[in-house]
């Protein structure tokens, strides 16, 4: 069975719930999408801008140290090395090729982290798109670099001050915006999250990832790893790894959410550990609401977990034992961030650094020596500032 199905729904989950204004429009980019795909020259224009703008393949390298550290043969596949410092170009460069297919000369975006937002007006920036991004007023102050370079790149940052101020807040004030503007414009939504064809689209522009590691495994272990890791906010680094390994049934998936500062609500973004299923942004998945059905505040020292919901295949995964899912918390994504910069010389972004972390905990439980391919995806830059500020270091 091909998942989603035509409805958009992964056994349940997904779907399309949206104002009427927007049903048009996401039919159009199904509709343009499907063509693309299909059509060899927009294939090729994309394969070009990833691998001579972006900076494709990235290296699957294997991390001596922490390897010997941990007793396990670890592998990481290196999109902190992409333009822009993490994976999030992969699905901008493709939404913004379809932006100019579909003659809409304005973008739009959502971040927390800021990484999505800086890959979104870096590739306006290259195709001479008109370009808004909305973040967190709380999440401007925490990545204000990633701020200035949206800027610098000719983006406009807007400021959400409503709700919890994080990712949940932007997504929907970007949702509004496209609402009243979608004749001139398109949202590039950065995760597998939304309504239909988004989680569809986002997960096969992020495939590129685990379609180079399986390639890359191959020829370097002449076998497929045992366990794939990754972290996952909305999920699209993760889901990106997974997907195409997913047929590969001895191959075991695990993605790793943030566990913030404890359980209680407001206190983590543990979205498919301890969330429940409902609809939020567009789509059917697991998500973080009270008793009442209103959608809980979250918690992550890194701003791009931050998020109460997920990608609806996320949650089929979960559903369906194909995947598993763990938290780390804040104080062990810290210590997986020195981790890998003190064994390795790589500075982590904190996204990633929480499956870094996981790491230790898998070599625990696992025969010594199974071989892990972990998603690095993204690298330190941004989170300078905040490791320095918990650590209390000045810069």
């Amino acid at each position: 069975m091909s998942l989603p199905d035509k409805t958009g729904h992964f056994d349940g989950f997904g779907g399309k719930y949206v104002p009427e204004t927007l049903i048009c429009a996401l039919e159009e980019l199904e509709k343009e999408y499907c063509a693309a795909k299909h059509d060899l020259s927009f294939r090729r224009q994309l394969d070009f801008y990833l691998r001579e703008y972006a900076g494709r393949p990235t290296p699957l390298y294997f991390s001596q140290n922490l390897s010997k550290h941990l007793g396990l043969r670890i592998y990481l596949k290196r999109e902190d090395l992409l333009h822009t410092g993490a994976h999030k170009i992969n699905n901008t460069l493709g939404q913004a090729l379809l932006a100019l297919r579909m003659k809409k000369p304005r973008v739009i975006a959502e971040t927390g982290a800021g990484q999505h937002g800086v890959a979104t007006a870096t590739v306006a920036a290259l195709f001479g798109l008109k370009c808004a991004v909305y973040m967190g007023e709380d999440d401007i102050v925490r990545q204000s670099l990633n701020v200035y370079r949206m800027k610098l790149l000719g983006a406009e940052v807007v400021p959400v001050k409503c709700g919890s101020k994080t990712l949940k807040d932007a997504t929907t004030e970007a949702l509004r915006d496209w609402v009243t503007n979608v004749s001139t414009t398109h949202y590039i939504i950065g995760s597998v999250v939304g309504p239909h064809p988004y989680p569809m689209m986002v997960r096969d522009f992020q495939s590129v990832i685990g379609a180079e590691a399986r390639k890359q495994i191959l020829k370097k272990e002449g076998r497929l790893p045992d366990y794939l890791v990754a972290c996952v906010g909305g999920g699209s680094n993760s889901m990106g790894l997974f997907h195409p390994f997913y047929n590969d049934k001895k191959v075991k998936f695990i993605g790793v959410e943030a566990g913030g500062k404890g359980r209680r609500p407001g206190e983590h973004a543990a979205t498919l550990v301890t969330g429940k299923i409902g609809v939020l942004h567009g789509a059917k998945s697991n998500l973080l609401e009270d008793a009442f059905g209103q959608i809980e505040p979250t918690h992550s020292i890194s701003a791009g977990l931050d998020y109460p919901g997920v990608g609806p295949e996320h949650a089929y995964y979960k559903l369906t034992g194909r995947a598993t899912y763990v938290t780390v918390n804040d104080r062990h994504a810290l210590e997986g961030f020195k981790l890998l910069s003190e064994t390795e010389g790589i500075i982590p972004a904190l996204e990633p650094a929480h499956a870094v972390y996981h790491l230790l905990e898998l070599s625990r439980k696992v025969k010594k020596n199974s071989l892990v391919i972990l998603c690095l995806s993204g690298r330190g830059d941004k989170d300078m500032g905040i490791v320095s500020s918990v650590e209390g270091v000045r810069l």
